[in-house]
């Protein structure tokens, strides 16, 4: 698959911002070697990421105290959900006579799985670290879409997490709109895939997600708007996150959370909110791994008779054949179809 080519000035930025970090991380190797020249910094203890800050990240210790920590360099990029190894460092005061705990990170641990997405600058980036499952957040406003459903669950399967489609704002629902969704999840649902239906100004509607939730870690996605920050509130009160409205003219959701941050239920588990994401490029995969992500495909594909089959026209085409016996549906076929043209496009 071809990669994205960039302008001139889309790779003199990159070179300049990466000479700019480049140059930052010398001067905090200086203060962090003047620290611990001083005696300032603490002995190694592990600790979990639990949001990121630019060139920083706060880190939680076994007791759940929190520590503003610089990074060595050469450590990679850090998510939300990151073990990692740190050293603490003196306390601060600020004007307000609060103290903040200060640390670097030495060491980021094996991840046991994560989320990534590519970004503008031909980069794949992860979003989140060491994650049980995908919690994929939809709602009746704004309008959810079957490929775009598709494009989250094409990005679980190939991360090998589990992934729940929940919709939101039930309160929304119609008598027209409900038979539209039941049928939209009734279609996931044959596939293999949880589906829940809640209502984040109902606290009753979310014992089977509470349930869910508890003693694992999740990450909660999906399009700006669809009310993952008010569901955390419901489940969560006392974290108090910013809720955004939907704009009156679009229908689409603000994005209300600037950063993933990572939250404890008091019966166990962590839950990760991640910023709202519109769309879901998949163009750093490939024809493989996206026919990989469509799990009713995945072993129809290896009986086609050529090795090259484009699923279009060609004769054998073992996809072709099972879109007609009525084994896989027109609709995930063609959503199947159109992600692929996004990788040829490029």
């Amino acid at each position: 698959m071809a990669k994205r080519k960039l302008s001139r000035r889309q790779a003199w930025r990159i070179d300049k911002i990466q000479q700019e970090k480049a140059d930052r991380a010398r001067k905090k190797e200086d203060v962090i070697s003047e620290q611990l020249g001083a005696g300032e910094l603490g002995s190694e203890t592990e600790g979990l990421v639990i949001a990121h800050f630019g060139s920083q990240v706060e880190v939680e210790d076994d007791q759940r105290r929190s520590y503003r920590c610089f990074l060595r360099a050469n450590l990679g990029s850090l998510v939300t959900g990151d073990h990692v190894v740190f050293r603490p460092g003196a306390e601060q005061e600020n004007s307000t006579a609060e103290v903040t705990r200060t640390g670097v990170v030495e060491t980021v641990l094996e991840r046991s799985s994560e989320l990534s997405r590519p970004n503008p600058y031909n980069e794949i980036k992860p979003v989140a670290a060491n994650i049980d499952a995908i919690i994929l957040v939809i709602a009746p406003e704004p309008e959810a879409h079957p490929n775009l459903i598709d494009r989250y669950l094409v990005a679980a399967e190939n991360c090998h997490i589990e992934p729940v489609i929940l919709l939101n704002k039930t309160d929304l629902l119609t008598p027209e709109t409900t038979a539209k969704f039941d049928a939209l999840l009734g279609r996931y649902e044959y596939l293999g895939y949880r589906s829940l239906r809640v209502c984040s100004k109902d606290e009753n509607s979310l014992s089977q997600l509470k349930e869910f939730l508890n003693g694992q870690v999740s990450v909660f996605v999906g399009q700006s708007g669809v009310g993952k920050s008010s569901l955390i509130n419901t489940l969560l009160p006392d974290e108090e996150l910013k809720v955004g409205a939907l704009s009156e003219s679009t229908k689409k959701g603000r994005h209300t959370t600037t950063t993933a941050r990572l939250y404890h239920f008091p019966a166990g588990g962590d839950l990760i909110d991640s910023p709202g994401i519109r769309e879901f490029g998949l163009w750093h995969m490939s024809e493989d791994e996206v026919t990989y992500g469509f799990r009713e495909l995945r072993e129809i594909a290896g009986y086609c008779r050529f090795r090259d089959c484009r699923h279009e026209t060609e004769p054998g085409c073992a996809i072709l054949r099972a879109l007609d016996e009525g084994i896989i549906s027109e609709e995930r076929f063609r959503s199947y179809q159109r992600i692929l043209e996004t990788l040829t496009a490029l």
